[in-house]
């Protein structure tokens, strides 16, 4: 889901075939009633190498912004079929390709009845409780 992605990398880094490919560029743009404008990382290329992948799931495991996802019900590139289709020459797909398989992706499961609201379904962005971690041994442990 292209709308989802930060182009943050986590799932390539955490791709144990390195078979996610990424191209991004940075933009600067003048947010109203702010004094400096931010920097944003806008997404040129993403790409699956379905050659390497071994499928393990990792990447949609690690994506912080649910970009990523699988679609039981599709058949993935490389399997082949005897008419040729989905064969070995067509395992590279970029992100218009991919873009394309969003509808075959089932909706999540509901949220618990007492778990906060999705983030996707707010529109201000809840505040940051502080710059880091506490200084002090085993601060992060008695934050569940």
């Amino acid at each position: 889901m292209e709308a989802n992605c930060t182009v943050c990398m986590i799932c390539a880094r955490e791709c144990p075939d390195w078979c996610i490919h990424i191209d991004s560029h940075t933009e600067t743009e003048q947010v109203p009633g702010s004094s400096r404008p931010r920097a944003r990382n806008v997404l040129d290329r993403f790409a699956i190498d379905y050659g390497q992948c071994l499928y393990c799931g990792i990447c949609v495991e690690a994506c912080p912004f649910d970009a990523l996802h699988w679609a039981p019900d599709f058949s993935y590139p490389g399997t082949g079929t005897p008419t040729g289709e989905n064969a070995v020459a067509e395992l590279v797909h970029e992100r218009d390709v991919l873009g394309t398989w969003v509808a075959h992706v089932p909706p999540p499961p509901p949220l618990d009845p007492g778990a906060e609201p999705a983030p996707e379904s707010t529109t201000a962005r809840p505040a940051r409780s502080g710059a880091g971690t506490a200084g002090r041994p085993g601060a992060l442990r008695r934050r569940t």
